[in-house]
């Protein structure tokens, strides 16, 4: 709401300076000269209390800005009756201001439906019956009914059976995990499996998730802020600016000359063209599929030195793939993935549907099972084209095949998932499936080191054996596993030492890290909401790779924007030596410094056509 209110006082304020300089011009033109600076006066007397404001709010922060040198030349010329060159500078400054907040504003009306995917609510039994009820009415004792796909809402114990979590968004483990009668369930994980009972142990607004919320939030806090291109020159700038009006007005005694000084100086390259620049640079990364929220992290984004990089869905595809298939009574490979995946078409199961996947892409023609009985957690029996079919665990099938669950031949690396299949009563083969990297990880990497990053770091929750087994050859400057959310913060805090660090990642425990990142870059189409909501850039494809076109077009609209403040600055500089001298007027320096203007906007709006060379086609629009 405070955001919603800041951007309507803005676009209000540039509309009433508008206002005030078309009045005062047309009054102006029918020879009322009195009522025309009235008219300019009254438009920007607004823009003058609302930048005063935010002068005052920035000094008690610690932030000197160029909004200093546009109050001085606005102020002058009203003090010395030059009510034209101060409209002109009021509406120059209130359209800087509104391209700023547009930008921001349309970023955070693309995140909308990322951020509709936080659950709300929980099913909790009372008195033999089901209700809805708000996450923050849950109570320890409560017992919940944790639906098929549902968020665990609150940690808790299992109060079934078994249960089969995903807890990839919490650990960065691919696969699921099996959890017995009364094994410890942590919020955040999501139930892969059949419906399973939850007994809370704790509020939502203790549990884990709750935890990882509170870590973000705290990151953000702690965040260092990032300034504005502009603000960086605001102080010598400023000097000089005060050195040339103070000259001019102490040799010609004319304080008018001071004025025009100050309005030719009013640093309209800074306002205009670097927000400009950018605002074209964030409409060029969304093109490729990066949406970035607002022209600050664009402007820091090309500023990057380390990346940190989580495994589970980002490095990795996060989904389990086939790696092997082991047949043991002979029968072909592709005979056994084809009934194996027909019977799993009755699952749901997150390594039945990758089987599924796996049997289409190579063109399998999958025909309809029948008589589908699933076990939860361990696996599924069936028919398929008249024959019995059993797909699962070692242990499962065996127990069908009435055999012993047969060994690994040659062990089973770390992250692999061995899934037994039974043909007409015996044991058929088995099928390896693993989260292998992306492919072109290796070239990835190469290209983001292209783009000026000199450091790349994997961290993971993930086992260490299985970190190094997937990583190991891709030539990284560290492998960190075993990371809770806290400790993926410490590390991103602890990198800021060497320059800038941006850290990807799309799990709930990634959160926190890209909270605390000086950029948090979100895997948006599969990610976790939180992990969307904390992070100052998503990607709104599945696809690491889209970062490189991202940081090259963050880099090309920060050179394009330096390039229009650096020739800008020297065109205000001539102007205002000019007027020193008394060849400009006030009104005179303000037609000069609109001409500066549109040079260096339109040199800011090369943006736009800003063409990566390591991914030439665009990934959306």
């Amino acid at each position: 709401m405070e955001t919603e209110r800041t951007d309507r006082a803005g676009t209000a304020l540039l509309l009433v300076a508008l206002a005030g300089l078309a009045i005062g011009l047309a009054l102006h033109a029918g020879g009322r000269g009195g009522a025309a600076a009235l008219a300019w006066t009254a438009g920007v007397l607004p823009v003058l209390a609302a930048l005063l404001a935010e002068i005052v709010r920035g000094l008690r922060q610690g932030e000197v800005g160029l909004d200093i040198v546009a109050l001085l030349s606005m102020t002058a010329a009203l003090a010395f009756g030059q009510a034209l060159p101060a409209a002109v500078v009021a509406v120059m400054y209130s359209g800087g201001s509104f391209l700023e907040r547009f930008a921001e504003g349309r970023a955070r009306h693309d995140m909308s439906e990322l951020l509709a995917r936080v659950p709300r609510s929980a099913a909790r039994y009372v008195d033999g019956r089901l209700e809805d009820v708000p996450l923050d009415a849950i109570r320890p004792g409560d017992r919940l009914l944790i639906r098929q796909g549902d968020t665990v809402p609150a940690d808790g114990r299992i109060a079934s059976a078994s249960a089969f979590l995903d807890m990839s968004a919490l650990t960065g483990e691919s696969m699921p995990v099996k959890l017995g009668a009364g094994a410890f369930a942590m919020s955040g994980a999501t139930n892969a499996g059949a419906a399973f009972d939850l007994e809370a142990t704790c509020g939502a607004g203790e549990s884990t998730y709750a935890g990882i919320v509170r870590l973000v939030e705290s990151a953000q806090r702690s965040k260092a802020p990032m300034s504005r291109l502009a603000d960086r020159w605001s102080l010598g700038f400023l000097a000089v600016t005060l050195a040339i009006a103070g000259a001019a007005w102490t040799a010609s005694g004319d304080p008018i000359r001071a004025v025009a000084v100050l309005v030719v100086a009013t640093p309209c390259p800074l306002i205009l063209a670097v927000p400009v620049a950018l605002v074209a640079g964030l409409s060029r990364a969304a093109h490729f599929g990066v949406l970035v929220k607002g022209a600050k992290p664009l402007e820091a984004m090309a500023r990057i030195r380390t990346l940190i990089l989580d495994k589970t869905g980002t490095l990795t595809d996060g989904r389990p793939q086939i790696v092997a298939i082991d047949s043991h009574d002979g029968t072909a490979e592709q005979e056994i993935l084809r009934l194996a995946a027909a019977l799993d078409q009755g699952s749901k199961h997150p390594v039945a549907q990758a089987l599924v996947a796996a049997a289409k892409a190579r063109g399998l023609a999958l025909p309809l099972p029948e008589a589908i009985a699933e076990t939860p957690g361990e696996g599924l029996e069936g028919r398929v084209e008249g024959r019995a079919v059993a797909v699962g665990g070692d242990g499962f099938v065996a127990r069908l095949a009435g055999e012993a669950a047969a060994a690994d031949a040659g062990g089973r690396s770390p992250g692999e998932v061995h899934v037994a299949v039974a043909l007409d009563g015996r044991a058929a083969g088995r099928l390896v499936m693993s989260d292998p990297l992306r492919e072109g990880a290796a070239e990835m990497l190469a290209a983001l080191r292209r783009q000026g990053i000199g450091r790349i770091l994997l961290a993971t929750g993930d086992r260490s054996e299985v970190a190094h087994q997937v990583a190991g050859g891709l030539g990284l400057d560290g492998i960190r596993a075993g990371l809770s959310p806290d400790q993926k913060v410490l590390l991103v805090l602890s990198e800021r030492k060497d320059g800038p660090v941006m850290m990807v990642g799309d799990g709930v425990n990634d959160a926190p890290a890209l909270a605390a990142a000086d950029i948090g870059v979100a895997m948006g189409a599969r990610g976790a909401a939180a992990s969307a909501e904390a992070a100052d850039v998503v990607l709104l494809v599945d696809k690491l790779e889209r970062l490189i076109p991202g940081i090259e077009i963050a880099r090309g609209a920060r050179r394009i924007a330096l390039q229009s403040v650096v020739a800008g600055i020297g065109l205000s500089v001539l102007g205002m030596l000019a007027a020193a001298f008394g060849h400009l007027s006030p009104v005179e320096g303000a037609l000069l410094q609109e001409a500066i203007d549109v040079a260096v906007i339109l040199n800011a709006l090369r943006a736009l056509r800003i063409a990566p060379r390591d991914l030439p086609g665009p990934a959306v629009g």
